[in-house]
């Protein structure tokens, strides 16, 4: 069974890489529909069809006893984790459709004026702390064709602000656990609360940020010297701004319901699914008052990322093989070989290096079994390698497709090898930054 679950394990991982890479979607009916998930759900289905898991087993790993989701903490159930994501993303599509990331983005290109070294700042400024409160794939899709169209209009190369806002986002989506479905996933996974992962991870963000924004300034210094020949940018107007304060509001109050629910007993998955309802009902009251299409809403629902529930179920499914045959036993045991105190250093390598040959969901839900027996900190470092491996490689997460896809559609030339040459100078010391904020923490307690 050992061997039928590795072997297995492989051709979900594999299938998924090479699909990312080859086949990440089709076109039906002019629709593109992704495809991605479709080897690891074949996975799944033969895991149980071999009975190297019972239909039991995967049905108890995957709804952990529904009841007790009511009424206190239970074991890993991805129905939470799924709830917890789905919600916060309503809320930053919502944001995105109401027209909030387009007026800030081009804001910002407009402060910039003349400075190319100003727009760089402030891009990043604006990246990072749109990305801490909302999503990083959002901010990186709605960010993007605007440094493309910007760029293009002022005649400047877009590269160094698209990897700008690439870095940004995917750095700094390690600060609050909504920033990224992979914190989401490995948080939920061991029960931490929204107090308890900032308290840690706040600061190994800030050296992260900090350290990713010299190497990027460094990097990019002698483009930054020369003045952008044209920066006129229309600022783009928020056209129905009740719905923008609305979206805002609902965010700024589901953050602080995130941040008081442990001490009151609410779990993360129930304030956020309160969110997603109050969102739905509200926007529906305004369209009913307004006496309009709740269009905005509508578009809602068509561009939250739904692949991601069969992807993310099929690879919980192929981790609970895993770990009844002892294979993820296995590799915590010669991960955890050196002692706690070196969990940080090789679960943060090893994560980032793992997610750039799996990708970062399907790492993080086998890392979730993996670190079972490690320290706390482990997760923490696996969690910062579910992000920095987002930049160092397109496969490293989902975004890094999506937006070399989104680039290639806007004709900007970007491979690659484009990717990997500017990852592995940014993420290398970003990660280590990182993981060295990390034991300032680990190191304090």
């Amino acid at each position: 069974m050992m061997t039928a679950a590795i072997v297995l394990s492989v051709i979900a991982a594999a299938g998924t890489i090479l699909s990312i890479v080859f086949l990440p979607e089709v076109k039906i009916k002019g629709k593109r529909i992704p495809v991605f998930f479709v080897v690891p759900v074949i996975s799944a289905i033969l895991i149980v069809a071999l009975n190297v898991l019972t239909f039991r087993e995967a049905w108890d790993g995957l709804t952990g006893d529904m009841a007790s989701m009511f009424h206190g903490r239970n074991s890993v159930n991805p129905v939470k984790i799924l709830l917890l994501f789905f919600g916060m993303t309503t809320v930053s599509v919502f944001l995105d459709e109401a027209g909030v990331f387009r007026f800030l983005a081009t804001k910002s290109m407009k402060l910039a004026g003349h400075s190319r070294t100003k727009l760089f700042f402030i891009l990043y400024g604006v990246v990072s702390i749109l990305t801490v409160f909302t999503s990083n794939d959002i901010i990186i899709l709605t960010f993007t064709p605007f440094i493309c169209y910007f760029c293009k209009n002022a005649d400047i190369d877009p590269v160094p602000y698209l990897v700008t806002e690439f870095v940004a986002a995917n750095t700094f989506s390690m600060f609050f656990i909504i920033g990224n479905p992979t914190n989401i996933y490995l948080a939920e996974s061991f029960h931490m609360t929204f107090s308890g992962y900032l308290k840690v991870m706040a600061l190994p963000t800030i050296f992260g940020g900090l350290c990713a924004l010299l190497v990027l300034y460094l990097l990019f210094k002698k483009q930054f010297k020369e003045e952008i020949p044209v920066s006129e940018v229309e600022t783009a107007k928020i056209e129905k701004p009740y719905l923008a304060i609305f979206g805002a509001v609902l965010l700024i109050i589901c953050l602080v319901f995130l941040i008081i629910a442990d001490y009151v007993g609410i779990e993360m998955w129930a304030v956020a699914t309160c969110a997603f309802l109050l969102l739905v009902i509200g926007a529906l009251v305004i369209a009913a008052v307004k006496k309009e299409k709740p269009t905005e809403l509508t578009n809602v629902f068509k561009r939250l990322p739904y692949e991601l529930i069969p992807f993310v179920i099929s690879m919980f499914i192929v981790v609970l093989s895993l770990k009844k045959t002892g294979v993820s036993q296995k590799i915590a045991d010669v991960f955890g070989a050196a002692g706690e105190r070196y969990d940080i250093l090789t679960y943060g390598v090893s994560s980032t290096l793992v997610a750039n040959l799996i990708n970062n969901i399907p790492m993080s839900v086998l890392y979730s079994a993996i670190t079972e027996t490690a320290s706390p900190f482990a997760v923490y470092a696996s969690v910062i390698g579910s992000n920095i491996g987002a930049f160092l490689t397109p496969v490293g997460a989902l975004a890094g497709i999506m937006f070399t896809g989104l680039l290639k559609n806007l004709d900007v030339k970007f491979t690659f090898l484009d990717f990997l040459k500017y990852g592995v100078v940014v993420a290398i010391p970003t990660l280590f930054a990182t993981l060295a904020g990390l034991y300032v923490v680990y190191f304090l307690q």
